[in-house]
């Protein structure tokens, strides 16, 4: 892919039906095992969207109208106790677009909407080895509230995983 410089800022909205091919595509060409716990994927692809995340539960990032990165928000469980809690359950950034403030715009965005559902607590996972992801998180008020050592092992690695979290009220 070629490299282009991106002058304008980043703008979030929430994804449509329509953003269906270029999130899948986006998904597929930045796994990675520092990321994700899932293997590689192969063809056929599943759906991006599915009956428990949609468009509703993704925002979009883009920079000069191209499809960037997305976070997905949801509850982290289906119990009504834990329902003044979100989940950010991924946020993928293009590899060109890194280091131009969209994974930041995504987190914001999403801690925003949050907010505007009720939420006290945003909550979020991430690998232990994924160090740009927890700078990001922490440079926004996210703090580690739980590490589970060696969780996964992936790729013949062991890998923890973070909990993190904040509060929005």
């Amino acid at each position: 892919m070629t490299f282009m410089p991106y002058p304008h800022i980043c703008h979030t909205r929430r994804a449509v039906l329509d953003d269906e091919e270029a999130l899948g595509r986006l998904d597929r060409t930045t796994w990675s095992y520092r990321h994700a716990v899932t293997p590689p994927p192969k063809p056929p692809y599943d759906p991006f969207f599915r009956d428990h995340c949609g468009p509703d539960d993704h925002l979009v990032a883009e920079l000069d109208g191209r499809l960037v990165g997305y976070v997905r928000l949801g509850l982290p469980t289906p119990l009504a106790a834990n329902a003044h809690v979100r989940q950010i359950r991924g946020l993928v950034v293009a590899e060109e677009a890194r280091g131009r403030g969209v994974g930041r715009a995504l987190v914001r965005a999403a801690v925003d909407e949050a907010r505007g559902l009720g939420a006290r607590r945003i909550t979020l996972r991430v690998l232990g080895h994924n160090t740009p992801a927890r700078k990001l998180y922490e440079s926004e008020g996210f703090v580690v509230e739980g590490v589970q050592p060696e969780e996964f092992c992936l790729d013949g690695r062991y890998a923890d995983d973070v909990l993190m979290g904040r509060f929005l009220v």
